[in-house]
């Protein structure tokens, strides 16, 4: 009879215990439910609707539970145990290419320096590269021409570029704005581009509204041509209408640029326009030693960034320096570089960019990797790769050789050029 009712007792204190976990990180799930003051001060909460925190909740990949479990004795007693629960994502395609990547590439208008830099940066990684002059929008290399030009991929964390320009220019935020995720808990501007926060990008694209975040993003090229005649290029696509709520609405797609379709040579030319001030040139890829002779630049348009850009120029600087893209120092630090990273994945292919500027006393050079594949493939390894890149022109001397150099004044765009 004691066991009996001690077997009662303990069903009845099992089905009242609560279960509760914390926030965890970009690469596990969570649940959470209460457990004391303390922990519900330290916790993260966003004051939104039912739907939006369920939203919230999806987006965590760590899941740790902790449970009551009773172990029974001669004194029998509480204890609590914290199980991990890791979820394992299934990648069918490989990171690794299987032949020549540059088969087929167009090379005779190219830098040899930048393209024999870049190929050996990328090694034999599935991916592309494209490297831009910014002053003049001029493509110096492009490695694994079929997939640059291609009609793209989900841009994952990289869109945070244009959601950050998108806020600054509405005055939304600055780069030192602390914005509530929840609780006591803030972030400001170059902390969660450093560290690629979700919850403060999709904070910004709900106060933004899905209107003004598509505005901007058609202004700084996405969903068009970034390029001027470049046979075979691809627009992309950036969708007219948000995602639907129960997919995580225009928050999901502010944070991992979900439903947009993105190139490399449209985040190329952004993040030129960033290092050069504003300028969206047309990107152009000379095919012959004339059509390089004769390189004039063409403007899409000028973007008014200039005044903002040092706003988050400091997020960009510092996800190389401490942030999600420091892997890029373990190969390269004789120069400042700044950059973005993104990592997410789409039907068992997982996709790894890194778009850059290298800031340089000979100028600058703009850097986009983009690697597709299984495990193996991540923003910050595409940052590594690209430390690389930057190692293999410095030991050829490039930037040392560059000489200072009129440019020829950029072209007026034509009437129906491209877009």
């Amino acid at each position: 009879m004691k066991r009996v009712l001690f077997s009662l007792f303990v069903a009845a204190l099992s089905a009242q215990l609560p279960l509760y976990a914390a926030s965890g990180t970009s690469t596990t799930t969570t649940t959470t439910t209460r457990h004391s003051v303390h922990r519900a001060r330290s916790r993260t909460r966003i004051h939104e609707s039912a739907a939006t925190r369920r939203h919230i909740a999806s987006l965590q990949h760590s899941e740790r539970m902790t449970r009551a479990h009773v172990v029974a004795g001669h004194n029998a007693h509480l204890r609590r145990v914290t199980l991990h629960h890791h979820y394992y994502e299934r990648f069918t395609a490989s990171s690794f290419a299987a032949g020549d990547l540059t088969a087929g590439d167009v090379t005779t208008g190219e830098d040899p320096v930048v393209r024999q830099a870049a190929i050996n940066a990328l090694g034999d990684m599935n991916g592309t590269v494209v490297a831009i002059d910014p002053s003049n929008g001029r493509i110096l290399a492009m490695v694994n021409q079929k997939l640059a030009l291609s009609s793209g991929a989900e841009p994952c964390s990289t869109i945070k570029l244009s959601v950050a320009l998108a806020a600054l220019e509405e005055g939304i935020i600055t780069k030192d704005t602390p914005v509530n995720l929840g609780g006591s808990y803030h972030m400001n501007l170059t902390e969660a581009l450093a560290h690629s926060n979700n919850l403060y990008f999709e904070t910004l694209g709900r106060r933004l509204g899905f209107e003004r975040v598509r505005h901007y993003a058609t202004e700084f090229g996405l969903g068009e041509l970034a390029g001027y005649d470049i046979p075979g290029e691809q627009p992309g696509l950036y969708p007219d209408e948000p995602l639907p709520e129960s997919e995580g609405g225009v928050g999901r797609m502010c944070s991992f640029g979900e439903g947009i379709s993105m190139t490399p040579l449209q985040l190329g030319a952004l993040v030129a326009a960033i290092a050069n001030g504003g300028t969206l040139y047309y990107l152009q890829h000379p095919t012959s030693p004339e059509q390089v002779l004769n390189f004039q630049p063409r403007v899409k348009r000028v973007l008014d960034i200039a005044p903002i850009l040092p706003e988050i120029e400091d997020g960009m600087d510092a996800a190389v320096r401490y942030g999600t893209a420091r892997s890029l120092r373990a190969n390269f630090n004789e120069f400042p570089v700044l950059g973005k990273t993104g990592t997410c994945s789409d039907d068992g292919t997982r996709f790894g960019w890194f778009a850059s500027y290298a800031d340089t006393q000979y100028g600058r050079i703009v850097a986009v990797f983009f690697l597709e594949g299984g495990r193996p493939t991540f923003g910050p390894k595409a940052a590594e790769l690209t430390g690389i890149f930057y190692r293999n022109l410095w030991d050829s001397s490039y930037f040392a050789a560059k000489q200072p150099i009129e440019t020829p004044a950029p072209a007026t765009t034509e009437v129906g050029a491209p877009q």
